[in-house]
């Protein structure tokens, strides 16, 4: 019925209001009684092999929602609801920002694919903590687990980066489970430069040290470009193993336009921006492959990109992945489609 009747509907109109649109209409839904009942027992499947355990915590089952769905934190407790393992918040920033100029997301829908340069639209790391606090869906056994997605704002140059990063990571960090460090984005200007072996090992540095200083230090792990050289991803193992942090998630949107089907020129209609879904796919996986075969599998990789089909899962978890995520793939195929990669895993 989704994907017969309401995507054909919600597709024509602007991808980044129905994205509004649709999210609030799910919140006023699952305030009314009895309603989360019923869609955790319409989109979740549980079974106790679908567990995994990973840099100290538990998670129900494999399948998370990745960053940039749930920049601010609005609908945790509404997407706990749809079968998900854990839900990435995010990006945020220290300061709320605008993000770029709109329309900033377009479809591409012959290829199952996004194009979005938002720039880190996002209310600030405090509005994200606040609403955090106060989700119904509390760290109790079998909870969903959080994760908070950090980055620069902006207008913060490069080299006072880390100031921002500290920032956020202060001010999420009693309430998410644990940190992405986002330097892999085409969409703040710069940003990625950061993922240069120098300056990504001082910034990863400063922040496992400061983790470190807590109690209970919390995993920090990495989100990496699909757009690397084999080079750069020998210099991101070398990093995660003198920084020490948690593992890496593989991948980011490509700046690449190669192999799509969509026609051209709308293409470049639509400008700058990166590239996620179907077309991301096989990049993604190459690159989880390789950061696991050539460091022996010694840290954990989260898999994301054009998952779009239990299949599809199934690719990055064989490639190496220990967990996976999904976004533009939960766009086009819709809300049941944790439950059925959690189905199918159990049924192989």
């Amino acid at each position: 019925m989704y994907k017969r009747v309401l995507l054909p509907i919600l597709f024509r109109f602007d991808a980044e209001k129905i994205h509004h649109f649709a999210t609030s209409v799910l919140k006023v839904a699952l305030a009314i009684p009895g309603i989360p009942y019923l869609t955790r027992q319409l989109f979740t499947y549980e079974h106790p092999a679908l567990e995994r355990e990973l840099f100290g915590l538990r998670f129900k089952n494999p399948v998370g929602l990745a960053a940039g769905f749930d920049k601010n934190a609005d609908f945790v407790d509404e997407l706990a609801c749809l079968g998900f393992g854990f839900i990435e918040i995010g990006t945020v920033t220290p300061r709320p920002q605008d993000g770029n100029d709109k329309p900033r997301l377009f479809r591409l829908k012959a290829d199952r694919g996004l194009i979005n340069r938002m720039g880190f639209n996002n209310e600030g790391a405090s509005a994200a903590a606040m609403r955090l606090k106060k989700r119904q869906t509390k760290k109790t056994a079998g909870s969903v687990i959080i994760g908070g997605n950090i980055g620069k704002n902006k207008t913060t140059p490069n080299e006072n980066a880390l100031d921002d990063y500290l920032a956020c990571f202060h001010e999420l960090y009693e309430v998410v489970d644990y940190f992405v460090v986002n330097v892999s984005s085409p969409n703040t200007p710069g940003l990625r430069a950061l993922q240069e072996k120098e300056p990504l090992m001082a910034l990863l540095q400063e922040l496992e040290r400061v983790n470190k200083q807590k109690t209970i230090p919390k995993p920090i792990l990495l989100k990496i470009a699909p757009d690397l050289t084999d080079s750069q991803l020998d210099d991101i193992i070398d990093i995660v193993r003198v920084t020490g942090i948690a593992g890496v998630i593989a991948t980011n949107t490509t700046i690449s336009r190669d192999g799509l089907q969509t026609d051209a020129k709308a293409v470049e209609a639509m400008g700058a921006g990166g590239v996620s879904g179907q077309p991301v796919r096989e990049r993604s996986t190459d690159v989880i492959r390789y950061l696991c075969e050539q460091s022996g599998r010694a840290f954990p990789v989260i898999g994301v990109g054009g998952i779009n089909s239990p299949e599809d899962a199934q690719e990055k978890l064989a490639a190496g992945a220990s967990l996976v995520q999904l976004y533009t793939g939960f766009i086009y195929e819709g809300p049941a489609l944790a439950s059925r990669i959690c189905k199918r895993l159990i049924e192989r």
